[in-house]
């Protein structure tokens, strides 16, 4: 394992770290997904790369859309639960009722 797909395996464990602990904001956990997210897109195509491998090449493109769709429905469901109950603290949700 090269000393680069080592930094980012720590920074994927990290950002799972972060995910478990830092649940006071939707906003952070929301980080904390983006920072997943980003971080495999970089581990894919440090390996596509790689391993010159020609099936890998869009995997990273698909990726990086389906990150940026994430991104974007977040921030909405932010606004959304910033208008409805005041703040964005995830203890002031009711999860069972929709």
């Amino acid at each position: 394992m090269t000393i680069t797909l080592f930094i980012l395996n720590i920074t994927f464990t990290l950002s799972i770290i972060g995910m478990a602990i830092y649940r006071t904001h939707l906003i952070s956990s929301l980080l904390c997904v983006e920072n997943m997210a980003l971080t495999l897109f970089l581990m894919i195509t440090t390996l596509s790369t790689n391993l010159t491998s020609t099936t890998l090449i869009a995997s990273p493109i698909i990726l990086l859309t389906f990150a940026a769709c994430e991104a974007s429905t977040g921030l909405a469901l932010v606004i959304a639960t910033a208008r409805t109950h005041g703040s964005d603290h995830l203890k002031t949700f009711n999860l069972l009722q929709c």
